[in-house]
């Protein structure tokens, strides 16, 4: 239930940056000092000319961000059913930061040459449109997971009964202990992929995101084994066929 907040503050945060980025474009100026020391400080001071595709997939990357955060938002508070586990404050900390960071990082691939106010050359290539057809498949996977494990501490009627654990079944648990962990992955490789595969900064994001959802599937995956003793044999704990 805490991550509720990391996706609040994700909301607010990378919404306040999204309309940044959306007025940058039409109004006079240059983008702000402290982002320009930052592009220089990564590399990104050199002139490209794909300025104004790679200002727009930027923009789509943030925008699916936020997309993904809102809706996160919105399932942790109408359609997950928590338990009273709790969270270090360690954890809790790298979360809100983890999150304001991410926002920047998108930020911070607009090119650094971009001028405010610059009409600018704006194609949608495949790449795009690959990126944000995986991102809607993954996430509709990731709500109809997320809505099984809710409904199994639900009576017909909607009603919480209890807060213990069940072995879930349908869509892609049939395959995986924790597909919404999965699902999590494929959203930030989608990502990777509108930004046209090439960006090595978000695919050091999207390995961050692998090895932290596969340490929790596994951690998840060995509890469903211990505690039932039925538990599917077929199920891989995170990618399936795989791992």
């Amino acid at each position: 239930r805490w991550f509720t907040h990391f996706y609040a503050v994700s909301v607010l945060w990378n919404g306040l940056l999204l309309i940044w980025l959306l007025q940058a474009q039409s109004l006079p100026g240059s983008l702000s000092s402290w982002l320009q020391h930052l592009h220089r400080a990564l590399g990104r001071a050199s002139q490209n000319d794909d300025m104004g595709n790679e200002y727009f997939s930027a923009l789509l990357v943030l925008l699916l961000l936020w997309l993904h955060s809102f809706r996160r938002l919105a399932e942790c508070l109408c359609t997950s059913v928590f338990s009273d586990g709790v969270i270090h404050v360690v954890q809790y900390c790298f979360g809100l930061g983890y999150y304001i960071a991410l926002g920047l990082t998108v930020l911070c691939l607009v090119p650094a040459n971009f001028r405010n106010g610059e009409e600018l050359s704006v194609q949608i290539c495949w790449y795009h449109i690959m990126g944000i057809v995986m991102y809607i498949w993954a996430s509709l996977h990731q709500h109809r997971c997320l809505v099984i494990l809710a409904n199994l501490r639900k009576s017909k009627s909607g009603k919480v009964i209890n807060l213990s654990h069940s072995v879930p079944y349908g869509d892609w648990f049939e395959r995986v202990s924790c597909p919404h962990y999965f699902a999590e992955l494929l959203i930030y490789v989608s990502m990777a992929i509108t930004l046209g595969f090439h960006n090595v900064t978000w695919w050091f994001v999207v390995l961050y995101v692998l090895f932290n959802q596969a340490l929790a599937a596994v951690l998840c995956h060995e509890f469903y084994q211990n505690k039932f003793s039925s538990y599917p044999k077929h199920r891989k704990a995170f990618i399936p066929f795989v791992y």
